[in-house]
């Protein structure tokens, strides 16, 4: 077993299942399936047009060629020929419309293998009484088309299904495991949570990790798409697929197998690639109806040239076959589904992923777009720009109360402030108990034996703490754009911490893209309103939700709702989560947090808000190949029955044999499929 196996699962060789592309496309999101739809579809395809040429040749249809092998040997000879193609390359058909039909469904499995079937079986029944006409051509000839169709959809899935092999692939194969002091090579798939790994410089990470040992640049762009190297230390977080850069480090194995991000990225693509988007449910259901249509047409056409027309039981029977040949609606079948494969594909390739088509459909009805601001629109790297303490107060000393207890808080401002006390290597002081968290204001807790409060106004003055001796350096800061975070021990106020994030260089071109097509950028924010409208500013957002705390974000993006407005929350962090859920579309963006990730619709690998411009072109033009698809097919189907069927035969002398009827039905199918791939040359 590799480590390739261990994100992959176990793919044993498997039959191409039956029933047509709704059986298939399922399974086409699973790369080694994928590989096995594709050789399955080929290897039956050229069965089939092997055995189709010769009985075609013999059928008479081209002047001279039908002579080289007289009545009725041809006719035998054609029933033998046409034995592999129906039987067992169209048996993915044949065995499809039993198990349809089984479960009382109606597909377009039932439709071919009717066609087929009616076109084969009266053949048979022809050459036994020694009639010197027959339609073996026309069931191998369908056949064939409807298998090269089926064929190019199963091609142009294999886009995602690469692009899902191309991330098992930076999984390597081996690892190096510490196991009672001494070095294993084992294979990826035996890794164990809590197993420690050694890492050599040029080493792909095998798995999601904390480091232990060492400090290293770690190169995830193939995984995140970020593109420069990023620095890691004693317990920072590993991710499986990414590249060791510099030096040779210790990790320790926290996610495995499925757990890994690389698994779950592969989990959201391929639950993307199996699920059905509205329009799709619409287009079943449409299938379904005219799956009946087509029988019933194929009847009447009988019924009405046998009986009404009293025509020949040969022109009545040949008509009745086109009918029900060309009705198939296989290409509204693939209208929907092939195009979503197509779009969540090059969503995976440009680091989008999509969870679901209901999801990739809904991105192009968004109205509004709520950003959360740290972590989003900034960089989510924030550093402390300065500190005010109150006549006569210490800085240094303030510092480091206030990182004592920034160190027990993984909040990025803690992170910030702590940060800031180790680059100026001042000494934190080691006793802190009782710390408690206040989600939306703050931290809290005893410091050296006395109370301790770091976070923001309100958490002060809830604990009786005044800020006033401090409003004015506090109101300074928060008109320069800088997070404000107040300091108190016992009953009095310490000092006031100024920290900055840097906006991210892409957030003003996003939010300009954003506008442009007709999207209502929304900033929220906690932090002070002076602030976060700097902030806005700064980007061109125009409306402001700012001082809102955590457990209020999901309240403000449901008022949003209540105004009408289609509403996509874009976030990073914990905090966010609630607002995510509660949002039409939730949009986690960057790495985030397994929370964020879960209540996401949308996962955008990188850091980069332009992505959500992305994600929404990326559904307008999915959503266009649809609507292109659909129609398509309809007319096709519309129009197409009635001239099969032979209803201008007599006015116009316009007729179509059975193995016509059976090319033109495959072409519009092939139709379909190639719109689809071209959604990969989208410019998104």
């Amino acid at each position: 077993m590799t480590g390739h196996d261990s994100h992959t699962g176990h793919h044993p060789h498997v039959e191409a299942p039956t029933g047509g592309h709704h059986g298939h496309a399922s399974m086409m999101a699973d790369p080694a399936m994928a590989v096995t739809m594709e050789r399955d579809m080929r290897r039956r395809f050229w069965v089939a047009l092997t055995f189709t040429l010769p009985v075609t040749l013999m059928a008479g249809h081209i002047p001279g060629l039908g002579m080289l092998v007289p009545m009725p040997l041809a006719s035998w000879l054609q029933l033998g020929l046409s034995l592999p193609v129906v039987w067992w390359a169209g048996w993915i058909f044949i065995g499809g419309s039993y198990h349809a039909l089984r479960s009382l469904r109606l597909d377009m499995s039932v439709l071919i293998a009717t066609g087929v079937l009616a076109a084969w079986l009266s053949s048979v029944y022809l050459t036994l009484i020694g009639y010197p006409t027959a339609y073996y051509e026309a069931a191998c000839m369908l056949v064939t088309f409807v298998l090269f169709g089926h064929w190019m959809e199963v091609k142009s899935r294999r886009g995602t299904s690469d692009a899902l092999r191309a991330l098992f692939d930076l999984v390597p194969p081996m690892a190096r495991v510490l196991r009672d002091g001494k070095e294993f090579e084992v294979p990826t798939s035996e890794v164990v949570k809590g197993d420690l790994l050694r890492l050599r410089p040029g080493d792909k990470i095998p798995v999601d990790g904390d480091l232990t040992e060492g400090s290293t640049d770690v190169d995830e762009a193939l995984v995140t798409g970020e593109s420069k190297p990023v620095k890691r230390g004693p317990g920072d977080a590993m991710v499986g697929g990414a590249i060791n850069v510099s030096s040779s480090v210790t990790m320790k194995a926290t996610r495995v197998g499925k757990d890994t991000v690389l698994a779950q990225i592969a989990a959201l693509v391929v639950d993307a690639q199996n699920s059905k988007a509205p329009r799709q449910r619409l287009a079943d259901r449409a299938a379904a109806v005219l799956v009946i249509v087509a029988v019933g047409a194929g009847v009447l056409t009988f019924l009405g040239w046998a009986v009404l027309a009293d025509a020949p039981f040969l022109t009545a029977l040949t008509f009745s076959i086109s009918a029900v040949v060309i009705a198939c609606p296989d290409a509204l079948g693939l209208a929907t589904p092939t195009a979503v494969a197509v779009g969540t594909g090059l969503g995976a390739r440009r680091n989008i992923l999509i969870k679901d088509a209901a999801t990739l459909e809904g991105l192009s009805r968004i109205q509004t777009v709520v950003l959360d601001k740290t972590g989003t629109i900034t960089e989510g790297k924030p550093s402390v720009a300065y500190i005010h303490v109150e006549p006569g107060g210490d800085v240094e000393g303030v510092l480091a109360q206030a990182a004592a207890l920034a160190g027990q808080s993984r909040h990025p401002l803690s992170q910030a402030i702590s940060g800031a006390a180790l680059g100026r290597q001042i000494i934190v002081p080691k006793s802190v108990a009782e710390v408690a968290d206040r989600p939306g204001l703050g931290i809290e807790g005893r410091v050296s034996g006395r109370r301790t409060l770091l976070g923001n106004s309100a958490l002060l003055q809830g604990a009786g703490v005044g800020v006033s001796n401090l409003a004015a350096g506090a109101a300074k800061m928060a008109a320069q754009g800088q997070s404000v975070v107040f300091v108190a021990q016992g009953d009095r106020a310490l000092g006031v911490i100024g920290i900055t994030d840097a906006i991210r260089p892409t957030s003003a071109g996003a939010i300009r893209e954003l506008k442009v097509m007709g999207i209502q950028p929304v900033l929220l924010s906690g932090d002070r309103r002076e602030t976060a409208e700097l902030v806005a500013h700064a980007v061109g957002i125009d409306r402001v939700l700012a001082e809102v705390r955590p457990e209020q974000k999901a309240e403000r993006v449901a008022a949003l709702q209540r105004e009408g407005q289609f509403v996509a929350m874009v976030g990073d962090g914990i905090n966010d989560a609630p607002a995510l859920a509660q949002a039409d579309i939730g949009i986690a963006i960057g790495a985030g947090t397994d929370v964020a990730i879960e209540a996401a619709q949308v996962v955008l690998m990188r850091s980069d808000p332009a992505d959500v411009a992305r994600a929404i072109r990326l559904s307008k033009a999915t959503v266009r190949k649809m609507k292109q698809n659909l129609a398509w097919a309809s007319v096709y189907n519309v129009l197409a029955i009635p001239v099969a069927a032979g209803a201008f035969y007599p006015s116009l002398g316009w007729s179509l044999r059975p193995e016509v009827s059976a090319l033109l039905m495959s072409a519009s199918s092939i139709i379909v499929a190639l719109n689809a791939v071209s959604l990969r040359r989208a410019r998104i």
